[in-house]
């Protein structure tokens, strides 16, 4: 079992940066791709960004390309979303996910192909 726990989120203004993080425990990640997703009021969970296992290969949603930037420290057994030039739509609540399949270069982005999941952490972007 792994255990995903997220934090560094918090309200801020449109245009400002927070960097997330989510520590794993019970397993060493470096095996695993990661993820991360969030969900809006009232909206489905929706895919935002995905790192292989290895970190030799990203994948973004197109509403956070050039803005977000996932990385992992398989060392420190975490994995980061940093969020630059934040905007109001970027709000929800954002969830860490590990998956334990797939090759050294797969990066999942369907929430049902992920294993583990965190908590989940508030990011609050005021206009």
């Amino acid at each position: 079992q792994v255990q995903l726990v997220e934090s560094g989120g918090g309200l801020v203004q449109a245009g400002a940066s927070l960097r997330l993080s989510c520590a794993a425990s019970g397993r060493t990640i470096s095996t695993y791709a990661m993820g991360w997703f969030r969900q809006a009021p009232g909206k489905e969970r929706e895919f935002v960004t995905a790192i292989s296992r290895n970190g030799g290969s990203t994948d973004y949603a197109d509403s956070v390309k050039g803005r977000f930037t996932i990385s992992r420290d398989n060392a420190k057994n975490t994995v980061y979303l940093q969020m630059n030039s934040l905007k109001p739509e970027d709000t929800a609540v954002y969830y860490c996910a590990a998956c334990v399949s797939g090759n050294y270069y797969y990066t999942p982005q369907s929430w049902d192909d992920y294993d583990y999941w965190g908590q989940g952490t508030q990011v609050t972007v005021s206009s």
